[in-house]
């Protein structure tokens, strides 16, 4: 029993940091649509419409280079710290790779836009804007989390969370320069936001350069710094790890995004309640996403010290912590509910329609919990084709199908509007739990040679 509790303690070290971040991270997307907000709704609407594409987008490059914390925090266990600096530089041309991609599909946004039916001219206009002036900001991001996947796959997640908030507070006054014209900058409006967001990400950049080049906890990792042309065979191998699990988050981003999509026609106040309760819900996830990091961190540094019954040990302690944080999540939504729900909006209507909703949030706490730290652990034994395929299976072949059925067809059941997606989310997230674990108890029963040799590839 003791050591479980030395683990919980181990990996709650890790992940509140994690935590911290997540929500600095969350926070700049919300003073975002506030500032534009306070311009127009126009502006605030066409932030959303540029944010609903950026992201995806951003995601599949952050999901390619999250390849490198297991790969260090093997390594690290392992004691092989000089081959570290190779994977960070070869992390850094994939980024690059990427980045150039990314402003690329960016750069012809205005044709997916302009597939919306009947979008406001202005709308569309500031829309592409703001998606030209972040696009800029995609390969100072990807280079940040280059190094805080370093910083994270070598225990260190203070870092992150504090380059997270410099980064919050940088946000504020930037965002008040280009949205309202401040100081002989031109007044932006939303696009505002995307010149300050790109500026954001290449500030926390270079912060995170600078504190790594110059941590004293690095110094042997920086001193192997050197230029190096791009290695195919690393750069493939970081791929191999990073592409399942990158799928998986642009899956997951998506199926959320299509569900929004969906529910539109049902009238205000569905939609209204519909996304109170997927904000507060996407709250309550940073979490167990945290600890899903922390876990890759803990099952990655154990494998790479040569034991698979400890990895076994920190995979099984994050689960159950997982379990009990999102037990008392999953109570505070259910007592709370209303006045979460009024913290939003004071319309009766929509108040009682994002309650009903935020009640079938809470019964996906548990699933939801064992499905992320789930994936953190699989991500932690190098195992990432599953986590693509479970979340694959789970999201859209199980999850939105039935979802939809529920919600606008009668072909289960009457009709359930909005709640017949939250049936469909409770459905698809449970699956996914399921399939996790019982791949984490494959993994866990194979030879520990076996595992020990994969894990070091």
């Amino acid at each position: 029993m003791q050591k479980y509790l030395s683990e919980a303690r181990s990996l709650l070290a890790l992940a509140i940091p994690v935590i911290l971040a997540q929500f600095s991270q969350t926070a700049m997307g919300v003073v975002d649509t506030i500032m534009a907000g306070s311009v127009s709704a126009t502006d605030m609407a066409a932030v959303a419409v540029g944010t609903s594409i950026w992201l995806p987008s951003i995601l599949l490059g952050h999901g390619l280079v999250l390849a490198l914390t297991p790969v260090i925090a093997q390594l690290n266990g392992a004691g092989k710290r000089e081959n570290i600096a190779h994977q960070v530089r070869q992390g850094f041309w994939l980024a690059g790779a990427v980045s150039v991609l990314i402003i690329a599909v960016l750069y012809n946004a205005r044709s997916v836009i302009s597939l919306m039916h009947d979008i406001d001219p202005k709308l569309e206009d500031t829309a592409v804007g703001f998606l030209h002036a972040i696009m800029w900001g995609g390969p100072g991001y990807l280079f940040f989390q280059v190094l805080r996947n370093q910083c994270e796959g070598l225990s260190k997640t203070k870092p992150g969370m504090v380059i997270g908030f410099i980064g919050l507070l940088v946000n504020i006054p930037v965002n008040y320069i280009f949205i309202y014209g401040k100081f002989g900058a031109p007044a932006l409006g939303g696009v505002g936001c995307g010149v300050a967001t790109a500026t954001v990400y290449w500030v926390m950049f270079f912060i995170m350069r600078a504190y790594t080049r110059r941590a004293s906890s690095f110094r042997d990792i920086t001193q192997m710094q050197r230029f190096e042309p791009p290695r195919w065979e690393t750069i493939q191998r970081l791929i191999g790890i990073g592409l399942p699990v990158a799928l998986a988050l642009f899956f997951e981003v998506t199926l959320f995004a299509v569900v929004a999509l969906l529910v539109s026609p049902l009238g205000v106040v569905a939609v209204a309640g519909h996304q109170i309760a997927l904000n507060f819900s996407s709250l309550m996830f940073v979490m167990p996403l945290s600890l899903g990091v922390a876990a890759t961190i803990r099952v990655g540094f154990r494998l790479g010290q040569g034991s698979a019954a400890n990895a076994r040990v920190s995979a099984l302690t994050s689960i159950a912590v997982g379990v009990m944080m999102a037990v008392c999540t999953a109570a505070f939504t259910i007592i709370f509910r209303e006045p979460i729900a009024l913290l939003y909006n004071n319309n009766p209507e929509v108040i009682t329609m994002a309650s009903h909703l935020m009640l079938l949030a809470a019964l996906y706490q548990i699933s939801d919990s064992i499905q992320v730290i789930g994936s953190g652990v699989l991500r932690g034994y190098k195992d990432t084709r599953s986590i693509f395929f479970i979340t694959f299976t789970a999201y859209w072949i199980l999850g939105l199908p039935i979802g939809y059925l529920l919600a606008l067809t009668d072909y289960l059941v009457p009709h359930m509007g909005p709640s017949g997606f939250w049936f469909g989310f409770i459905i698809g997230l449970t699956s996914a739990a399921v399939m996790m674990a019982l791949r984490i108890r494959w993994l866990q029963k194979q030879p520990e040679s076996w595992i020990l040799q994969r894990a070091s590839r």
